[in-house]
């Protein structure tokens, strides 16, 4: 398009000529910049961009960064990533090359954002959040965005959706909030990694992260205080128990001292909680990652253990027995992927128990025709959302709906491998979700979520709302 077809279309003259009149009648000191923001805000706002690039992830690991133009600014969003890429989950592309970050350069999702996608939605407005993220799907014609990648599609979409809010001069949660037709927003019940194992750490504990929930909290500042001061606590603990070795960290920014038994975790936390003073006003989450540990139909929690006789294995009513006895014995009240991805029979039977929540991620893998399944034979009572699990914002919203029509809990979350974008943190404001799972109280790439929240709940004042204690039936 000519800048001439460009002004043309825009009635571009006639708006400028209108903008002089304007900042003459207004007596304007500065006249330029007065014209230049009238334009601004007379133009309807277009995309007129969109540039991609590859960054590291919180693991070192190549992801995509995306940055969205339209005339009121350029809008970043970068794509989070987990270790592996799961059967029903949307397709992360990776280029393959052993020979670039051993085989995880997104060289080639970056050249579909900047060859092919940039080309289809230049000049969609960005406020259409559902027509832009359907142009990306009917561009891909993919189930599982595997053509242009769901890293690709998701950096786009998050970034479009930031300038839509921009457009409509709101906060991206109110943005995200109106989109997906919901008429309140919420501040979630943050869920603290204070210990982590499985694959996130080197020690030998088997379940992937102990959680710490601050639901006796009365504002999301207090809650992240409370994990704080736990997290901090619990160090002392550990270094008490085990020297300072036992402070290294893992992916997550969970302590992760060499460590064997859930037990062992277990008491480890709620020494750390009392120490707090804060004991009746914490409970404690599990991530189990049980498909980790599973070798047919049975689990090895001593598969990581160096020193192990011979291998440990339990049955899947074995693993129930162990749930019930930890649930009666400590404060637990969330567990998430207790068995393999593919145990549906216990995983519902011990929803059936309503010890705790139990959280459907590997077993659910964000798939709406999983979540569909799940809610039809009552598996679990909690839906865990990875956006780069579904691939646009759009999917995600559907999703999230899907589950609270169940009456389900819906857990906002991160992946291993993340960002400094804090765009989950507004996802969860905006689509009143009880939960958000976003690491540990440290590591820049896990703080930027906690932080993003404080800043929307001082933004909000007396309006923000804080589930506290009502986070499962919020």
């Amino acid at each position: 398009m000519s800048v001439q077809e460009y002004l043309d279309k825009y009635m571009l003259s006639r708006k400028i000529e209108d903008a002089v009149n304007a900042a003459v009648r207004a007596k304007s000191n500065d006249p330029v910049l007065f014209i230049a923001n009238h334009m601004i805000n007379s133009v309807n706002s277009v995309i007129t961009k969109v540039k991609a690039r590859q960054i590291l992830d919180s693991r070192g690991i190549p992801t995509i960064e995306v940055e969205l133009s339209t005339n009121k600014g350029t809008f970043r969003a970068s794509a989070p990533s987990g270790p592996s890429t799961g059967l029903y989950e949307a397709t992360e592309l990776r280029d393959g090359d052993k020979g670039m970050y051993l085989g995880n350069s997104v060289l080639k999702a970056v050249r579909h954002v900047n060859e092919k996608i940039s080309e289809a939605l230049l000049g969609m407005d960005p406020t259409l959040q559902s027509q832009i993220d359907q142009v990306m799907l009917d561009l891909d014609k993919t189930e599982k965005k595997g053509e242009l990648g769901a890293n690709a599609i998701l950096a786009v979409s998050i970034a479009a959706c930031k300038a839509g809010a921009a457009e409509k001069e709101v906060p991206v949660y109110k943005h995200i909030a109106d989109i997906s037709g919901g008429t309140n927003t919420m501040l979630p019940v943050p869920f603290f990694t204070v210990l982590s194992g499985g694959k996130h750490a080197g020690n030998n504990l088997a379940v992937e992260e102990i959680m710490v929930l601050p639901v006796g909290a009365k504002t999301f500042e207090e809650a992240v205080q409370m994990g704080s001061e736990t997290y901090h606590l619990l160090k002392a603990v550990i270094t008490e128990k085990y020297g300072v070795h036992g402070c290294n960290v893992g992916e997550d920014g969970g302590l992760a001292p060499n460590i064997s038994t859930v037990k062992e975790a277990l008491d480890l936390v709620m020494e750390a909680i009392g120490r707090t003073g804060h004991i009746e006003k914490m409970k404690i989450a599990i991530d189990v990652a049980a498909t980790e540990f599973c070798i047919g139909t049975k689990y090895d929690l001593d598969f990581k253990n160096p020193n192990k006789s011979g291998q440990n294995f339990k049955s899947g009513d074995d693993m129930t027995e162990m749930y019930k006895q930890l649930c009666a014995e400590y404060p637990i009240v969330s567990i998430e992927d207790p068995f393999d991805k593919e145990d549906w029979e216990h995983t519902k039977q011990l929803s059936n128990l309503q010890l705790c929540q139990v959280v459907g991620d590997g077993l659910l893998m964000s798939s709406p025709k999983r979540i569909e399944k799940a809610i039809q034979e009552s598996t679990c009572n909690a839906f865990l959302l990875k956006i780069s699990q579904i691939g646009t914002v759009t999917e995600a919203i559907e999703a999230v709906k899907m589950a609270k029509d169940a009456h389900w809990g819906v857990v906002i979350a991160h992946r291993s491998g993340e960002t400094e974008d804090p765009f989950i943190a507004d996802l969860s404001v905006g689509l009143a979700a009880s939960q958000i799972k976003a690491g540990a109280p440290c590591r820049g790439e896990r703080v930027c979520k906690y932080n993003q929240l404080l800043r929307i709940e001082e933004e909000l004042g007396e309006q923000a709302n804080f589930v506290g204690e009502g986070w499962r039936n919020s």
